[in-house]
């Protein structure tokens, strides 16, 4: 696997987040870094190269700034520019890279609302893992751990792999859990779930996390992890808990000739709605 993070540069707040981000990641793991700005919207009209022109020379500019910015002692930073669609471009530069960085426009709860189609594009479809970075002040000094999500699936086991060598890398926690959510009941139904019902599901979510984990501490024997089964809705709790994290990760399975557009509705849902820096496994 190469070592190159690659990073889809805009002019926007959120992408100087993602910039700091993977050059901080860059410099802590030795990795190359590639620093890509995609000028989109050209149709060959009458009149369009001159413009073309001028705008690609403007976003170059713009990251030979970024470059020159977040330049230290041994980080290598490349720079590209292309024409065409971000999401294809960005999808592509993937197929090369260790990492892809993005950044996302969501501020948070209370902030406008759920955002990042294009993000939520680029992350079903890249041949990389994919980090997004939410557009606020991630203080990592009032943070702590990494958060995986945990469903049982071959995929989640990728995500896990993912999250346990970050934690690892950070000296961090692990909290990896499980969410099971109670069978939809139509209203005036049943008010309260019963608690066999709902030991029982808690108990199967349990022994099927433990099963998942299975070898972790093994492979990671100074790691920190917990294990933690919650009732409720996936999305919600893994963006809850991410809300103290350093890092959120989750699995995506994609969805055949769809995966230009679609991730499966959990990873989907939480990158609408970001708490934390977030990581899209397949």
């Amino acid at each position: 696997m190469t070592e190159k993070i690659v990073v889809g540069v805009t002019e926007a707040a959120a992408s100087r987040r993602a910039v700091d981000w993977a050059a901080a990641r860059a410099i802590a793991r030795r990795q190359h870094l590639e620093l890509v700005s995609i000028v989109g919207g050209a149709i060959g009209a009458v009149g369009e190269a001159d413009i073309l022109t001028a705008t690609l020379a403007e976003a170059q500019a713009h990251l030979d700034a970024e470059a020159a910015r977040i330049a230290a002692d041994g980080l290598v930073v490349m720079t590209r520019v292309e024409a065409g669609n971000p999401v294809q471009v960005l999808i592509e530069a993937s197929r090369t890279a260790a990492l892809l960085v993005i950044g996302s426009d969501y501020r948070g709860p209370g902030q406008g609302p759920a955002r990042g189609a294009h993000g939520i594009r680029i992350a079903a479809a890249a041949h990389s893992p994919v980090i997004v970075v939410p557009d606020f002040d991630v203080d990592v000094s009032a943070r702590r751990g990494v958060v995986v999500g945990v469903d049982g699936s071959p995929v989640s086991e990728h995500a896990i792999a993912f999250a346990a060598a970050e934690a690892d890398r950070l000296g961090e926690p692990l909290t990896a859990v499980t969410v099971w959510t109670p069978i939809s009941a139509p209203r005036n139904s049943l008010a309260v779930v019963p608690e066999m019902y709902r030991s029982g599901m808690q108990g199967a979510a349990q022994e099927a996390l433990s099963v998942s984990l299975g070898g972790l501490r093994s492979r990671y024997p100074d790691l920190e992890i917990t294990e933690r089964v919650a009732e409720g809705y996936p999305s919600q709790v893994l963006n809850e808990l991410g809300e103290s994290a350093r890092l959120t990760v989750v699995g995506t399975r994609g969805h055949g000739r769809l995966r230009t557009f679609l991730l499966g509705s959990i990873s989907h849902e939480v990158l609408q709605r970001l708490a934390s820096v977030t990581a899209v496994v397949r």
